[in-house]
C-alpha cells in the first residue's frame, strides 16, 4: 500500500488524534485506507508537509508514495494552471484569506503537461483560524475526454444525417413551389413521396437522440403492459412481407406456453424492429426468430423469456463482437446511424433484461435477449 501504519513528519501535529487510535493504513486519521479510495487523495499538515498520498494519486501523478511523503506540497504536487502559474503559489492555501475554505475543481497540469482535475479543501479548527489540514483530491481527465470525444461524435453524426435528408426536402419542395405548373401529376406525386420519406428519416433520427438522452441520464420510462411477444414478432415480419420480403425469408418458433410478459410494448417493438432490420438488412437467407420460455435474468424471479433473432449471413466478426452494442457501430455494409443497437441495449437493461450477441447456427449473427417476466406489485 502507498500508506503505511507510520506517519510521515508532521503527521501527529496539534488538533490530530494520536496514530495509535486511527485504522492501518490512516496516517491522515481519515477513519478509512486512502488507498481504497478512487479518487487520488493528498493531504498535508499545518505546514504543508504531506502526511498522505493515497495509491490513486501514486496512479495519477506517476509519483511514487515514499518520494512524496514528508516533502512539500508544492514540491510533491507541483501543478500548474492552463497559463503556466505555479498554482500554489497562485493560490497560497496556508498565508490567504482566512475565511476561504477550498478551491472548487479546476483542470491543473502536472510536470509534463499531463491534465488532472483537481479540488482542494482547506481544514480548519475554527471558521477562520489556520489551515490544520490541506485535502487536495485528484481526477484524471480521460473519462471526461472519452465522454466529450463522444459528444463530437454524436453532434457530427446528427449533422450528417440531417442535411442529406433536409437538403431533399428543401430541394424539392423548393422547386415545386416555384414550378408547380411544368410538372405533370406522377411527378408531383414522386418528388411528394420523397419528400414524406425524408421527413420519417428526420422523425426516426430525433426520436433516436432522444432515446439515446433519455438512456445516458437514466431516465428512460418503462410502462409495464402484457406483453404477446410471439404476436408483437408476427406483426414486424408481416410488414416485411407487405413491403415486399418474400414470406419464405422469415421463420417464426414460438414456444408454448409463455409465462406471462410485461413490458413497456412500444419499446419492445422499438427492440424487435432495431433486430429484424439487422438481420433482414446485413444478413443473408433465413431470419429465424425464437421465442422461448428461460430462466429470469432476475435473481428473486424463476421465469423469463427469451427471444434469439438470427440469420444465415457472413456473421460479425469475432473482434467486433465487443463493440456491437456501442455508439456508431455499423457492420460491414454502411447505412444507419449506428445508434439503433446501443438504444436496443438500454431498453432491453431498462426492462432489468440482457442481451448478447454471437454467432448462429447457419454461421450468421444470433442476438439473444431476455427479460423477466415483472408481474406488477399488486399480481404478484
Amino acid at each position: 500500500m502507498s500508506v503505511g501504519t507510520s506517519s510521515a513528519p508532521g503527521a501527529q501535529d496539534a488538533g490530530s488524534s494520536p496514530a495509535a487510535s486511527r485504522p492501518p493504513g490512516d496516517p491522515a486519521g481519515l477513519g478509512i485506507d486512502p488507498d481504497h479510495l478512487p479518487d487520488g487523495l493528498v493531504v498535508a499538515d499545518e505546514q504543508g508537509h504531506v502526511i498522505c498520498f493515497n495509491a490513486a494519486a501514486e496512479r495519477i501523478t506517476a509519483v511514487r508514495a515514499r518520494d512524496a511523503l514528508g516533502q512539500r506540497l508544492e514540491k510533491a504536487l507541483p501543478l500548474e494552471d492552463l497559463e503556466g502559474r505555479r498554482w500554489w503559489q497562485l493560490t497560497d492555501p496556508y498565508g490567504g484569506l482566512a475565511i476561504r475554505v477550498g478551491q472548487p475543481e479546476r483542470n491543473l497540469l502536472l510536470p509534463g503537461g499531463r491534465e488532472v482535475l483537481v479540488s482542494a479543501r482547506y481544514v480548519r479548527i475554527r471558521p477562520t483560524g489556520p489551515v490544520r489540514r490541506l485535502v487536495v483530491t485528484l481526477r484524471d481527465t480521460e473519462a471526461r475526454r472519452r465522454t466529450e470525444r463522444s459528444h463530437a461524435e454524436l453532434i457530427a453524426t446528427v449533422a450528417h444525417e440531417l442535411r442529406s435528408p433536409l437538403t431533399s426536402v428543401k430541394g424539392f419542395t423548393a422547386t415545386l413551389l416555384a414550378k408547380w405548373e411544368r410538372f405533370t401529376d406522377d411527378q408531383k406525386r414522386l418528388m411528394l413521396e420523397t419528400v414524406d420519406a425524408d421527413a420519417d428519416r428526420v422523425t426516426r433520427l430525433i426520436a433516436e437522440l432522444l432515446d439515446i438522452s433519455r438512456i445516458d441520464s437514466g431516465r428512460l420510462e418503462v410502462r409495464r403492459q402484457p406483453v404477446d411477444i410471439g404476436a408483437a414478432v408476427g406483426r414486424h415480419i408481416q410488414a416485411y412481407v407487405a413491403a415486399g420480403q418474400p414470406a419464405d425469408r422469415f421463420l417464426l418458433r414460438v414456444q408454448q406456453p409463455l409465462p406471462d410478459l410485461w413490458a413497456d410494448p412500444d419499446k419492445i417493438d422499438q427492440v424487435l424492429s432495431n433486430l429484424l432490420e439487422n438481420a433482414v438488412r446485413h444478413g443473408e437467407g433465413t431470419v429465424t426468430i425464437d421465442v422461448t420460455a428461460t430462466a429470469s435474468p432476475r435473481e428473486d424471479e424463476d421465469t423469463g423469456t427469451s427471444v434469439i433473432v438470427s440469420d444465415e449471413g457472413p456473421g460479425i466478426p469475432e473482434e467486433s463482437m465487443n463493440r456491437v452494442f456501442t455508439r456508431f457501430w455499423r457492420g460491414s455494409k454502411r447505412g444507419g446511424t449506428g445508434l439503433g443497437l446501443y438504444i436496443v441495449k438500454g431498453i432491453v437493461e431498462a426492462h432489468g433484461g440482457t442481451i448478447t450477441v454471437g454467432r448462429a447456427p447457419g454461421a450468421g449473427a444470433e442476438f439473444r435477449f431476455t427479460l423477466p417476466v415483472s408481474a406488477p406489485a399488486y399480481l404478484a
